[in-house]
């Protein structure tokens, strides 16, 4: 029987494709993908951020590390493990 954190691992990686294969490459978040992550899966998280248009393009500049405009599952665990960190 799994654990409770090898289960919220799995739980991460259902909802990183959920996102993932709307559009495009599969294995990656593009910005409108992210962004209806983003809106649905960390909105109380979220809602302490200052609200600006450009929220989602700042989360997605500091995510891409790799700079190819998509936010990948490497990528999207530092997200994860940053807002984890700030609580």
């Amino acid at each position: 029987m799994p654990t409770q954190l090898e289960l919220v691992m799995n739980l991460m990686i259902r909802i990183f494709h959920q996102y993932s294969c709307k559009e495009g490459d599969r294995f990656k978040l593009d910005k409108g993908e992210l962004k209806m992550l983003l809106q649905r899966e960390l909105a109380i998280f979220l809602s302490c951020a200052k609200k600006t248009p450009q929220l989602v393009d700042t989360i997605m500049q500091d995510l891409d590390a790799n700079k190819d405009n998509e936010v990948d599952f490497n990528e999207f665990v530092v997200m994860v493990a940053a807002l984890t960190v700030a609580l």
